[in-house]
């Protein structure tokens, strides 16, 4: 019986090399904004059906044709913060050095956002700053004020300040913390995060709107992410828009004690090795709690988000 004929073998695809390199700083769903070191920008897409593209990335593209590049190449990141839910992960920015976590007394700021978005920074090996805005509002300043101090008794990075009635010392104090990094603004609505970013990059012309009293909402003025590189002080701001919930799907148990040390300094000691510190006898940390040694507010944030965390990281 005769054999059948041998199939040649496809040569294999050869990748050029890129025409240009430069940074993603604006995305809309498929479509990018790329900024050459020359300050020129240049509309590009990702080749294929690749969604793994984010603002703060470094790429390699082809040459344009009608006036659209393909992204060919994506260098290899430092960072990548995301938030993701059951169903899907959303990437926030890739390459940023600080995550900065701003929150106000008004409108009326949640808890549980900030220590999840601390949280997510902590596990991206990102480090934190947390900005306590409108210092200059007498109501809610003391829910506002406690915040800080419970944040800073935990070890995280905390500064107050008023961007709007003081302006020049807000930035002094934002620059302290802030010259020769990437930082990248993540908060609620109606924090104040467009004014903090025009009092670090002016010519970014942010647009601001006054939160709304009736439904103690903030009112989202950054449809997508955007980076603004910031030269005179040899760094950029990475501006997202405000949301109002920061998902945690991607993080493990492990993850979350790491970044709580509040919780994390009284594991030792339970009667299971295996023990994950919510229902089980013999547990030291539910033992702490009772003798007032964990804030009950933080204990019941750690209960909610490590209920349903994977033991090991993914």
């Amino acid at each position: 019986m005769s054999k059948a004929p041998r199939r040649k073998r496809a040569p294999a695809e050869t990748q050029e090399a890129p025409a240009f390199t430069g940074r993603v700083t604006a995305g809309h769903g498929r479509h990018f904004v790329v900024t050459l070191p020359s300050g020129e920008r240049i509309l590009a897409h990702r080749r294929g059906k690749k969604g793994d593209v984010t603002v703060g990335d470094v790429v390699g593209c082809s040459a344009p044709v009608s006036g659209v590049a393909a992204i060919e190449s994506i260098e290899e990141r430092r960072t990548l913060l995301y938030r993701s839910d059951e169903w899907r992960v959303k990437t926030l920015a890739a390459n940023a050095d600080l995550a900065v976590i701003v929150y106000a007394a008004r409108p009326t700021f949640n808890p549980w956002f900030i220590w999840k978005a601390l949280l997510a920074a902590h596990q991206a090996g990102i480090p934190a700053l947390v900005i306590r805005n409108k210092t200059d509002l007498a109501d809610g300043a003391e829910a506002a004020a406690a915040q800080a101090a419970l944040l800073r008794s935990i070890g995280e990075d905390v500064i107050e300040l008023s961007a709007t009635t003081d302006p020049e010392g807000a930035r002094k104090l934002l620059l302290e913390k802030l010259t020769g990094r990437t930082a990248l603004l993540v908060g609620q609505s109606g924090m104040g995060k467009s004014t903090i970013l025009n009092l670090l990059v002016p010519e970014a012309q942010a647009e601001t709107r006054e939160y709304s009293e009736a439904l103690d909402l903030g009112k989202q003025t950054t449809t997508a992410a955007q980076w603004h590189a910031a030269p005179l002080w040899q760094g950029a701001v990475i501006d997202t828009p405000g949301f109002q919930e920061f998902g945690l799907a991607h993080l493990s148990l492990s993850d979350i004690l790491r970044a709580m040390p509040d919780i994390a300094k009284h594991v030792e000691g339970c009667r299971f090795f295996n023990c994950r510190h919510l229902h089980e006898p013999g547990c030291n940390v539910k033992a702490a709690l009772e003798r007032g040694d964990i804030d009950p507010a933080r204990y019941a944030f750690y209960e909610a988000v490590a209920k349903d965390a994977d033991p090991i990281p993914r």
